[in-house]
């Protein structure tokens, strides 16, 4: 093949991408980028430079605060034209400009165009099914949307119009999104990050809504698909096959990266959340189910086809790797009294991590092994877990359950003080039991902290102390000296645990702690500090979330009526309770009314009238009305003649 045929097969088609630095876009623009997979074939070698608006300056692909004659000569110049109003609602108006824009100069077009409108399944959120059926692309003309959507599926019928005037020359594409996930999160990025903080999984209503779901990757693959195969049809719902509820999601989410606790909530408390727009609010109250038909038609490489929960694992590596949040895991290690108690915690305090021991793991097994054997039996083997070399397998299996915990394995861990020996580490972070070394690798640290000091300076440090923590540390005098004895022996053999780390290309530092100068403690922290980085704290979400001011508006009236709305109830609840006492009140004020009159009949007319009606019976008269009145007459306790 010719040099300048070469250059026509593999010439990059041009295309435009609406807010560049958006979170679905972002992902478009680095599928579209990616190399074809089957690049060895010139013949289907296509490239593609993405160009779009967006407020990153740095980058020549990026047009900032275009005027609309210099974004619609852009426009013309490109083959395709993405517009993406999945996630902001203001770009509607954008994109309806740009789709006519496009269409009233067809007669300047020299050579076939692309348009791609990316829109939300919020805009079937209202329609009904016959026996309760999944929702399809067949049933366009009859579906219903959220009334807060209405100019949305204006806008895709708008562009599936525009596309059937002259489609060889403008052919037009409505791809609707389910709701997005993945690449660090965006709508779910709520529950992920107050999971991954340890904080309770809250679910605002019963959560029995069923929500359509789909992966950034694939959507973007999907977009990636319409683009190269131009199919016959022009709406296009973009959803993965499954059929999972809110419930489902948030229970994922939490087993996944905390306790698996979710705690329910009244639904209005949704609109309080401050980290969440409003399209996302009501993207959470979806109950929806679809089906896309002509997605199956296409060439689709997925990544999570079977949905979230079905690929929790995968969803929560992504989170961490794009939100900066891979565990941090150390050991730090030195003899007694050189301060790796008080080193550890203020790393985990600046850190975020857990702090782990040996001695605390061991006197609390039960929150680590729910199977384990009684506390009091694996103490048995433990008489001093700080230098003591007889570690039992037992209190070596509870502690590397600590490391293997979801806690540990998504925030990281500071080992201190242990292992003591190489036989030790080789035991924690040794293959697994079925031989496999994948788990054991990630909980091996990858950094390594070695304090040390004199053993005049640790001896001096101990002679300081208030005797109450001497006692409480185990710093006697002779248990102070052997334990000084046994750290200082385990390190002077030729494998110590500090090989095993050095075999491993485990990061170390090793520090001489002096006897208190403040400078010196402050250069020790500089070092510790440029060792490990800056601390790998949950960011705050990359993208913007498309507020404007009508949806600030929006929000403060549903914050409001979410606020009368529980006052209301608070009121009622409160008016209950105060008439429940009023009743009670009133009934007791009629029991004293009526009390002196129930004790006048039981005592003076109740014992005649029965003798009366008694006597009656007796001699049944012809009237017995009259008999019986004449009888308490003369029986009448008041009368005296």
């Amino acid at each position: 093949m010719s040099e300048p045929q070469r250059e026509s097969v593999t010439r990059a088609r041009r295309v435009f991408l609406n807010n560049i630095d958006s979170y679905s876009s972002r992902t478009i623009t680095k599928v579209l980028s990616e190399e074809p997979e089957n690049a060895s074939q010139l013949s289907r070698t296509e490239t593609f430079q993405v160009v779009g608006t967006g407020s990153d300056q740095s980058g020549d692909a990026r047009l900032q605060d275009p005027d609309r004659d210099h974004l619609l000569s852009c426009l013309l110049k490109c083959q395709v034209v993405i517009y993406d109003i999945s996630q902001e609602a203001e770009q509607v108006e954008a994109a309806t400009w740009a789709v006519t824009a496009l269409h009233a100069r067809m007669d300047q077009f020299s050579e076939p165009k692309i348009f791609v409108l990316l829109s939300t399944v919020m805009t079937w959120v209202s329609s009904s099914s016959p026996a309760a059926l999944p929702f399809t692309e067949e049933i366009l003309r009859r579906r219903r949307g959220h009334p807060s959507f209405i100019q949305l599926m204006d806008l895709e019928m708008r562009v599936v119009r525009l596309g059937k005037s002259n489609p060889a020359l403008f052919s037009t594409y409505v791809v609707a999104s389910g709701l997005q996930y993945g690449m660090g999160e965006h709508i779910f990025y709520s529950y992920f990050k107050n999971s991954w903080l340890g904080m309770e999984a809250e679910m605002f209503g019963d959560g029995k809504n069923v929500v359509p779901t789909i992966h950034i990757s694939d959507l973007a693959r999907i977009v990636l698909s319409v683009i190269r195969l131009q199919p016959n049809v022009s709406y296009l719902l973009a959803v993965d096959s499954s059929s999972c509820t809110l419930e489902n999601i948030v229970k994922a989410i939490s087993s996944a990266l905390g306790s698996g606790k979710v705690r329910k909530k009244p639904a209005e408390d949704l609109f309080l959340l401050e980290d969440m727009s409003m399209s996302a609010i009501r993207s959470m109250q979806i109950n929806l189910q679809l089906e896309a038909i002509h997605i199956k038609n296409l060439p689709i490489s997925w990544r999570c086809e079977s949905g979230l929960v079905e690929n929790m694992q995968l969803v929560l590596e992504e989170f961490l790797q794009n939100r900066g949040l891979l565990p941090l895991r150390l050991c730090v290690l030195g003899p007694p009294a050189v301060g790796t108690t008080t080193v550890s915690k203020w790393i985990c305090e600046d850190y975020r991590l857990h702090h782990v021991t040996l001695k605390d793991v061991i006197a609390q097994p039960e929150e680590v092994l729910k199977n384990s054997d009684p506390a009091e039996e694996l103490l048995i083997h433990l008489q001093n877990p700080e230098e003591s070399t007889d570690v039992s397998d037992e209190q070596m299996e509870i502690l590397r359950a600590k490391l293997k915990s979801i806690s540990c394995r998504n925030q990281g861990f500071v080992l201190a003080g242990f292992p003591h020996t190489y036989e030790h580490a080789k035991k924690l972070f040794g293959e697994e039991a079925d031989g496999s070394s994948s788990l054991s690798r990630m909980i091996l640290p990858e950094f390594v902290l070695c304090l040390d000091a004199s053993d005049s300076i640790l001896t001096d440090r101990v002679m300081e102390l208030p005797q109450h923590l001497v006692q409480q540390l185990g710093y006697q005098p002779e248990d102070f000296l052997r334990c000084l004895a046994a750290y200082r022996e385990n390190n002077s053999v030729d494998k110590t645990v500090l090989t095993y780390y050095e075999e491993r290309n485990v990061t170390a530092l090793h520090l001489e702690v002096t006897s208190g100068e403040e400078q010196a403690n402050r250069l020790v922290k500089e070092k510790i500090l440029n060792m490990l980085g800056p601390p790998r704290l949950l960011s705050p979400p990359k993208v913007e979330d498309g507020r404007n001011e009508a949806e600030e508006k929006l929000r403060r009236e549903a914050k409001e009526k979410a606020e009368e709305t529980r006052s209301r109830a608070a009121l009622w609840q409160e008016w209950t309770l105060r008439r429940g006492q009023m009743k009670r009140q009133e009934e007791q004020e009629l029991e004293d009314l009526t009390g002196p009159m129930k004790s006048y009949l039981q005592e003076h007319v109740m014992p005649v009238l029965t003798r009366g009606l008694i006597h009656c019976c007796r001699r049944q008269p012809p009237d017995p009305v009259d008999f019986l009145s004449e009888f308490l007459f003369q029986n009448s306790p008041f009368n005296t003649s």
